[in-house]
């Protein structure tokens, strides 16, 4: 500790002669000989000037850049019903970002550079010019207003939820530290009332067992959704605060502990319709192509190729909620309502699976215990005398 502190001395002390110096530098300003001054002069200026310029160069080359390099590993198809609705409104914001961005910064430094210091020139002030100030406020106000209003208009068709519509699948996504668990409502379609109190055995949701809304539930670690009918997710979360992310399908709710809150999609593509996106086909490939590079470097050295990949949608955490929040994740499946209802259906209702668990933990009946030689001889003997008799 003591060294520590030496240290933190000795830096403390090295930043105050620092600045003592800037500080004497600064006293020596008009005594400099040779030119060697801290004051800029015109070649300063044009140095600076041209630099603003080169500057202004290197973003907009890097823009596009980036936009060639990067574009396409940007989400592909909407895979819900609200996706391009939502797809449609980034697109605008980023239209207009990049529009006024571009004129800004090219306003910014040309000006830096046309209005640069030279000696005798004296810098145009001006008081106040109202229509150059209405101008500027007034553009902002109405871009601002109708990306506002539109993305309001947006989010109030995405988060309505219409809980009386026919054929609404009802599904509990339960985080934990670090993975997801689905519970499916059954024919009621009504989810049973849980508590983090009531966690036991294979009851890992916390399902009070004595609603009788609880008996048909269904629990499930894979996300399986029919295409073309609503669901609503009921987010709950056991441990810390979670952020259930499904990317392809435009939603993300935060999961909150002692709360549930909910969202609703209905989903659009299939899993195997996904698949023959030409954009999943060229990432799939791609992704493929990184595997089999790096399963040659593995196998040089002694290890294990690694499995090639297929797309899959999927569930993420999307905060950042401990050590493992990089592998929280579940597969979703999207297929038609037939096979949906079928692998539904071959599934134990919770009320099911918690007899059947508490039925093998019952203790059996206790066996006779076996005789002792004392036992036998004394049966031998009982017998011996009901026979004289």
């Amino acid at each position: 500790m003591t060294s520590l502190l030496i240290v933190i001395v000795l830096v403390l002390l090295g930043i105050a002669i620092w600045q003592l110096t800037k500080i004497f530098d600064l006293t020596q300003i008009g005594t400099a000989v040779n030119g060697d001054s801290e004051v800029a002069n015109d070649r300063d200026n044009n140095v600076n000037g041209y630099l603003m310029f080169a500057f202004l160069g290197f973003i907009y080359v890097f823009t596009i850049y980036s936009l060639v390099k990067w574009g396409h590993l940007a989400l592909g198809t909407p895979a819900s019903e609200h996706g391009p609705q939502y797809d449609n409104l980034m697109t605008i914001s980023l239209v207009l970002i990049f529009i006024v961005q571009t004129i800004t910064q090219f306003l910014l430094h040309y000006f830096a550079f046309k209005y640069r210091g030279k000696k005798g020139q004296v810098a145009f002030y001006y008081a106040d010019n109202d229509k150059l100030e209405f101008v500027w406020t007034i553009i902002p106000v109405i871009v601002l207003a109708g990306l506002i209003l539109y993305g309001l208009y947006a989010w109030t068709n995405i988060m309505f939820v219409d809980e009386n519509k026919e054929d609404t699948i009802v599904v509990e996504l339960y985080a934990k530290q670090f993975s997801w668990e689905a519970r499916y409502a059954g024919e009621d379609g009504v989810l049973g009332k849980a508590n983090v109190r009531y966690i036991e055995g294979v009851n890992t949701l916390g399902v009070d067992m004595s609603d009788p809304n609880a008996q048909d539930d269904i629990q499930s670690t894979e996300l399986h959704l029919p295409k073309g009918k609503q669901v609503i997710f009921k987010f709950r979360s056991q441990d810390v605060l979670h952020s259930a992310y499904m990317p392809h399908f435009r939603a993300q709710m935060n999961v909150v502990p002692g709360m549930v809150t909910q969202f609703a999609f209905t989903p659009t593509i299939t899993t195997e319709e996904m698949r023959l996106d030409p954009k999943i086909m060229d990432k799939v490939a791609n992704i493929n192509k990184i595997r089999s590079e790096k399963s040659a470097d593995l196998i040089a050295d002694g290890g294990e190729a690694l499995s090639p990949y297929t797309f899959d949608y999927l569930l993420l955490c999307n905060k950042i909620c401990g050590a493992s929040h990089y592998n929280m994740q579940m597969k979703i499946v999207v297929e038609d309502e037939a096979d949906f209802n079928k692998w539904l259906g071959e599934k134990k209702t919770l009320g099911a699976a918690v007899k059947e668990s508490q039925a093998s933990e019952a203790p059996a009946e206790a066996a006779p215990a076996p005789a002792t030689e004392e036992q036998e001889a004394a049966t031998v003997i009982d017998s011996t005398v009901v026979d004289h008799k």
